[in-house]
Formats: structure tokens, C-alpha cells, sequence
């Protein structure tokens, strides 16, 4: 994110612009390959219980098949938005679409659990080419103003309602074909995606100094992969022991020399700035929580779901769509309240409204709870909660940013979500096996679900303080007020 690259590829006029004849198609393929990337992050929550079942996978490591995919795509987000600019949007694109469907294909022939954990990793690798790829070019595809405007609208709109389809698609598949359809399904698609951009996209690209912030992109995945190991070995050997103690101080080391790296770098992937910022700060945190929540601690709900109350995985997805919906209505309640009053209070109500629905639902589930009555009125609250928290928290990314990094600063919020995600599946499962394990050595005649469900309340509980944390350093760190706010919003990628 050098000050020297000079982007030539932004067009002046609908006549520079080398796909404005066809922009409307383009949204079209875009939008396609928005909603592959989005929707794998929920499609196979629906089908793990299937697939471990399948491939005899542990309780303990069923978490890798999300966390794979969530470490890899944000641990390499911010790199792949820059190959994207300096090798050429369309060429990343096509090359990530190609990576994501083999990866995806692997995956769906996978006979063992790590056969299933790389190929999601292989799928994390490629969508954080293919994600910031596509988004560069509806960026410089639609540079007037109204058009532009229409087409971030739809292009929000599958972002958001990606998780929803990928609820749906993934019950329907596993429960009417097979599971493995859940990652097999991306590879018709990209082979569509393919076939019409080849000829419909032009290239475009970014000029001047075009160097990659190597050291700094092997540092932050060490230092993230560091964390979430160490956090698996704490289920396994204790948050006192030498594995636990020895990969979580070796990660931290590893993200520490990283800060220094990039201090240094004259073509950081990150400036430090940008997450410095005391406005910013509370965001980029907030972005984590609400990954860990959304991606590790809903993981266990779907669990609930199916292994507890016995749903099939497409019944299992549709009741699972409230929170989806809750969390649309309220991101638009919170955009609106940040344009009048700021963004400070939805930030800083949302996650205690949030955490009030998780502890809704961990003080009175149980082996045989009702949906309507204890599950469904939970999601409602902690979907409205994230909600609140959302839109506040993304417009902020862009406050006091330099042009040049706006990028950078957009794709930060979306990075930590789902390191979020990765980081907050491998301690919910720490949390989970070991709540699980002393239930059943205190109650051993005791129904064998309601270990389960010990499990899960845990799981919700600490989600529910993870987020209350959220509250407080938001009232103390945001300054910013509505004029403040970018009058278009952040540009992210989801």
C-alpha cells in the first residue's frame, strides 16, 4: 500500500473505462462470485454434523473444517487486494475462481478429516484472491455516481444475504443429495463464472511501485495460525501446558514482530495507522467479536439444532434464517441512527443487546427445548444486537483514512471477522469439549445430551462476554460524530 502506486486504471469518463458497456454483466459475474465466497462460510456449518459423522471426525478437531477457511481467507485478505491491483484484476479473478473450485472439488471428494481441513484452507487461500479481485472491478467498472451507488446497493445485498442462501443450500443438499454437494456445487459455478468473464472483461490494473510486503504477510499468518493452535491444544493438554503456553506465546511473538515489520516497511500491508486510530480501534475489535460469534459461535447453535432437537440440516437452516433477518433490519435501524446521532451509541448498545440474547438462550436450553419459545426469541435479540453493531462499525473504517488506503482500511474490518471467526471456533471448541467433559464425569447416569447442551450453554455464555467487553471500550474510544462519516460509506469486502 505504497504512497508511490499510482492507480491508472480508475477511469475519469464512462469512454475510459474499458467495461462500461457491458457494467450491468458485470455486476451480474461479480455478484455470482460474491455469494460463492459468502455463502461457504455458512453452507458447510449445515453439513458438518453429516460430514463428521462420514469421516469420523473428532469433537475436538470438527471446528478446522470453519476455522481452516476462516484463517486462511483473513489471514490472506489484505495480500490478495494488492496481487489484485498490481497482477491484474480480471487475471486474479479468473485464477482465484479456478483455486476456489479446485479446492472446492478436493473438499467434496475428501475421505478423511484432513483431506476436508486443507481443502478448506485451499478455499480460504484462493477466495482471499477472488473476493478482493472481484470487488476492484465493480470499483472501476462503475464510476457514476447514481449507477455506482445502484450497484454497491446489490452488491451489499449479497453480502448480506449470502449466509441466508448458504443456510438454505446447505440444508437442502445435505439432507436431499449429500453433503459433499455443499462444497462440489462451486465448481458448475465457476465454471460459469469463467466462461462468461473471459470474454466479457477487460483488464485493468494499478502502475508504479508494485512491491509485496512478503515478510509481513508470512509473519501475520504464523502469528494468527500461532494463536488459534495453541488455542486447540488448550482443549487437549490444558491452558498450563507447554504446546498451549509455547504455540500461543510463539503467535503473539510472531504478530508483535509484525507491527515492528510494518513500522519499517515503505510498502506495508497494513500501515499502523490504521488500526491505531482511537476511533478505528474499537471497530476493528468489535469485528472480531462479532466474527467469533457469528462464525465459531452459531457453529454450536446448528449443532444444537440437529444433534439435540433433532431437526433435519434443511430444517436445521431455515430455522436458523431470523437471526440472518434480524441482523438486515437492524444494520438498517443502525445506519439511519448514525447519520442523525452518530455512531457511538448503536456501537456501544448493540453488543450488550447481543449478549443479552445469548444469555437468553444459555439460561434456558435444554434436551428437549422448544424453538418457538426459547431458541427463535434468542436469535431474534442477538441478531438485532450484531446488527446495531455492523453498520456503525463499518462506516467508521474509512474515518481520517488516506485515499490511498482506503482499500486497505475497508478490507481490515472484513479480515478480522473472519479471523475472528477462526481465532473464536477454536476456543468455543476448547470451551465446548471441556464444559462437556466435566459434566459427564459429575453426572454419569445423566441423559447423554445434556452434556451436550452444558457444552453449547458454555459456549454461549462466553460469547456473551466476549461481547459485553465490546460496550466499554466503545464509550471510551469513540469520538467520531455523523458529519465525520464518509458521505458514501466504506467499500469492504465481505
Amino acid at each position: 500500500m505504497s504512497v508511490e502506486v499510482q492507480d491508472t486504471s480508475h477511469p475519469t469518463s464512462p469512454n475510459d473505462n474499458p467495461n462500461h458497456a457491458r457494467r450491468w454483466l458485470v455486476l451480474c459475474i461479480v455478484g455470482l462470485a460474491q455469494l460463492t465466497v459468502v455463502l461457504d462460510a455458512t453452507i458447510v456449518s449445515i453439513a458438518l454434523p453429516q460430514a463428521q459423522l462420514d469421516l469420523g471426525i473428532s469433537d475436538g478437531d470438527r471446528h478446522w473444517a470453519v476455522t481452516a477457511y476462516a484463517l486462511a481467507f483473513g489471514a490472506l485478505l489484505l495480500l490478495g487486494g494488492r496481487i489484485a491491483d498490481f497482477w491484474g484484476r480480471k487475471r486474479s479473478f479468473m485464477v482465484g475462481m479456478i483455486g476456489f473450485a479446485i479446492a472446492s472439488a478436493i473438499g467434496g471428494v475428501a475421505q478423511t478429516g484432513l483431506q476436508l481441513f486443507a481443502a478448506r484452507a485451499g478455499q480460504g487461500v484462493f477466495a482471499a484472491l477472488l473476493a478482493p479481485a472481484a470487488l476492484a472491478i465493480l470499483t472501476t467498472t462503475f464510476t457514476e455516481g447514481r449507477e455506482r451507488a445502484k450497484a454497491f446497493a446489490v452488491y451489499g445485498a449479497i453480502s448480506g444475504g449470502g449466509a441466508a442462501v448458504g443456510l438454505l443450500l446447505g440444508g437442502l443438499l445435505t439432507q436431499y443429495v449429500d453433503w459433499r454437494w455443499c462444497l462440489l456445487v462451486n465448481v458448475p459455478i465457476a465454471l460459469f463464472a469463467l466462461a462468461v468473464t473471459a470474454p466479457n472483461v477487460r483488464e485493468t490494473k494499478a502502475h508504479g511501485d508494485v512491491r509485496y510486503d512478503i515478510p509481513g504477510t508470512i509473519l501475520v499468518a504464523v502469528g494468527l495460525g500461532g494463536l488459534v493452535y495453541g488455542f486447540t491444544q488448550a482443549e487437549k493438554h490444558g491452558w498450563d501446558s507447554a504446546q498451549t503456553i509455547g504455540f500461543v506465546v510463539a503467535g503473539l511473538l510472531a504478530l508483535a514482530a509484525f507491527a515492528v515489520v510494518e513500522k519499517r516497511s515503505s510498502h506495508p500491508l497494513l500501515p499502523l495507522y490504521i488500526p491505531w486510530d482511537h476511533n478505528r480501534a474499537p471497530a476493528l475489535i468489535g469485528s472480531v467479536v462479532i466474527g467469533s460469534v457469528l462464525i465459531g459461535g452459531t457453529l454450536y447453535l446448528t449443532f444444537y439444532l440437529q444433534i439435540v432437537l433433532g431437526m433435519s440440516p434443511f430444517v436445521s437452516g431455515v430455522a436458523s434464517l431470523p437471526l440472518t433477518v434480524a441482523i438486515t433490519v437492524a444494520a438498517g435501524v443502525a445506519a439511519q441512527a448514525s447519520t442523525r446521532i452518530g455512531p457511538k451509541l448503536p456501537m456501544a448498545v448493540g453488543p450488550l443487546v447481543a449478549a443479552a440474547g445469548l444469555v437468553l438462550m444459555l439460561t434456558r436450553i435444554d434436551v428437549d427445548s422448544s424453538y418457538w419459545t426459547v431458541v427463535l426469541p434468542a436469535l431474534l435479540v442477538l441478531g438485532f444486537g450484531i446488527g446495531l453493531m455492523i453498520a456503525p462499525m463499518q462506516n467508521i473504517a474509512l474515518v481520517g483514512v488516506r485515499d490511498h488506503d482506503a482499500g486497505a482500511a475497508s478490507a481490515l474490518v472484513n479480515a478480522t471477522m473472519q479471523i475472528g471467526g477462526a481465532l473464536g471456533t477454536a476456543l468455543f471448541t476448547t470451551i465446548y469439549v471441556s464444559a462437556k467433559s466435566s459434566a459427564s464425569a459429575s453426572n454419569p447416569a445423566a441423559h447423554p445430551f445434556s452434556f451436550e447442551v452444558s457444552g453449547y450453554a458454555h459456549v454461549f455464555g462466553w460469547a456473551a462476554v466476549f461481547l459485553v467487553i465490546v460496550s466499554p471500550i466503545v464509550v471510551a474510544l469513540v469520538r467520531v460524530t455523523k458529519d465525520e462519516l464518509p458521505a458514501e460509506g466504506p467499500v469492504g469486502v465481505h
